[in-house]
């Protein structure tokens, strides 16, 4: 259990994520089953070079043998072997708008999960516990649709065009302004990819002599902007300041390599809320230190805007910070708003982002209707519809995130991450209760993402469940008490 106590002035309420030590048993059976798993691997590889066992997978062809592979093959072992046995809990068609409840295409395999089989069937009235619909807007009725409907008949559904040549409308120039009135900013930019908005802007603010100081659980799309920027990158333990001190002081005081010459730039890379963790980013604490070491300060909040805060307006917000901190701020709207995209912004920079990043420059602009209903639900976040049913949905959110990680807790499953996150990892450790796991529930019809290495470290698999403000207490009532069905395995 972690509490922030060395620096609780900078708090203005109480810090507490937990995240418990896999207990020696658990460790000793978990690589065990690994052990296992690889032992028959191997053995079911020897069967099928013989050819005394079928291997359907795709392999290099026989006459390119003496060629460098074009994957590594323990990876292509692990599918092989591993992913193939639970891939059915992954994958799965859906069919319907991805709200409290879905539809799911129900699918049969004969060979082991090799190849799938649709029956035509539906399964109807999945709880859906995997979507990050955190306010409920992922919806095809209301006002969101209504507005993304009518602008679909007068706009088109696609652009065409880069926002430089033809691609730029007025709604888009509507939404930066509103999305910078939202954050508290001076301008802000959005781009048609979320994943893009991190690895394709990060390479236009940071290059060659810049220093990334970056969390070692960002995000994928984190990593790739550090790398692709030509930065050196320097990783500090997960929301641990003592590790991300270190690393400023001696950035500072033995500067580049080689020349020791200062850094063109010290760039700390950090998340609102932890998609895999459940964790907030001791966001007071990362603030402190940028200031007293003249760093800049690139935040991510593709899972905190819209789900942290009173007024929803993620970390910053949550914890009452001043956004003039953040030097980047960052998210997406694929989560909250249920659209697509991300934005980045902040002071003075976003002029320059419109010459310099890749995707401003090279990706065709935003789909009018998604930009509608990005409009339209931020609107309704702020109250500017004329009603308080944003405000009600953030309120909703909270309250059933506190429930739900106090209802698990209660029931002895171990859960990690912060008290306020609506991700909610909860521990599996095995890797055969991966699958059995999202299997049993499924057949409950709860739809859970279940993730096991090499996505988790190999000891703690999980099943990840994302809250939302369109459950209601009943919904979560029956997951948790599924939930405990199926570990116990009645």
């Amino acid at each position: 259990l972690s509490e922030s106590s060395r620096h609780g002035r900078l708090y203005n309420r109480p810090f507490v994520e937990c995240f418990e030590e896999t207990p020696m048993l658990v460790a000793v059976l978990t690589y065990m089953g690994y052990g296992i798993l690889t032992i028959f691997g191997y053995l079911r590889d020897f069967l099928r070079h013989w050819q005394i066992e079928r291997c359907p997978i795709a392999r290099e062809r026989e006459e390119q043998k003496d060629f460098v592979p074009l994957y590594q093959d323990f990876e292509n072992f692990y599918t092989r072997n591993l992913y193939m046995r639970i891939r059915d809990n992954w994958n799965r068609p859906i069919c319907s708008v991805p709200g409290a409840k879905m539809e799911l295409m129900q699918r049969l395999s004969h060979d082991y999960n090799w190849t799938f089989e649709y029956t035509g069937r539906i399964v109807q009235d999945v709880i859906n516990l995997g979507s990050y619909n955190y306010l409920g807007f992922a919806e095809n009725t209301g006002p969101c649709a209504d507005s993304a409907a009518e602008v679909t008949m007068k706009y088109g559904v696609g652009v065409a065009s880069t926002r430089q040549e033809t691609g730029n409308l007025d709604r888009h120039e509507e939404m930066e302004k509103l999305v910078a009135n939202f954050l508290g900013v001076e301008s802000a930019m959005a781009f048609g990819m979320g994943f893009a908005t991190n690895s394709m802007n990060i390479p236009a603010l940071a290059g060659k002599g810049c220093l990334i100081l970056s969390d070692e659980l960002n995000h994928t799309s984190l990593v790739l902007g550090a790398r692709l920027s030509g930065s050196t990158i320097r990783v500090f333990k997960h929301n641990n300041m003592q590790s991300l001190e270190k690393l400023l002081r001696e950035a500072i005081a033995h500067g580049q390599p080689r020349t020791h010459r200062p850094w063109k730039k010290i760039l700390i890379l950090v998340e609102g809320i932890y998609s895999m963790e459940g964790s907030i980013v001791r966001l007071p604490e990362v603030i402190a230190l940028k200031k007293r070491y003249k760093a800049y300060l690139y935040l991510d909040e593709a899972h905190s805007i819209g789900a942290l805060g009173p007024r929803g307006r993620g970390v910053v917000d949550y914890f009452g910070l001043d956004t003039c901190d953040v030097d980047v701020m960052m998210g997406t709207f694929t989560k909250s708003f249920g659209a697509a995209g991300g934005y980045i912004a902040g002071k003075r920079l976003i002029e320059y982002l419109r010459s310099h990043s890749h995707s401003a420059v090279y990706a065709t602009s935003m789909s009018p209707p998604v930009v509608e209903q990005i409009i339209t639900s931020m609107k309704c976040i702020m109250g500017e519809d004329g009603t308080t049913k944003g405000s009600e949905r953030i309120q909703q959110l909270a309250e059933n995130t506190v429930y739900f990680r106090k209802r698990l807790r209660e029931m002895g499953f171990i859960i990690y991450g912060n008290n306020d996150s609506p991700v909610v990892p909860m521990m599996l450790y095995m890797p055969a209760k991966i699958g059995a796991f999202g299997r049993e529930m499924f057949k409950r019809n709860i739809g859970v993402v279940v993730v096991g290495f090499p996505a988790t470290p190999i000891i703690e698999s999980r099943a990840r469940f994302c809250i939302s403000a369109a459950h209601t207490k009943d919904m979560l009532d029956r997951v948790n008490h599924e939930s405990f069905i199926c570990r116990d395995g009645n």
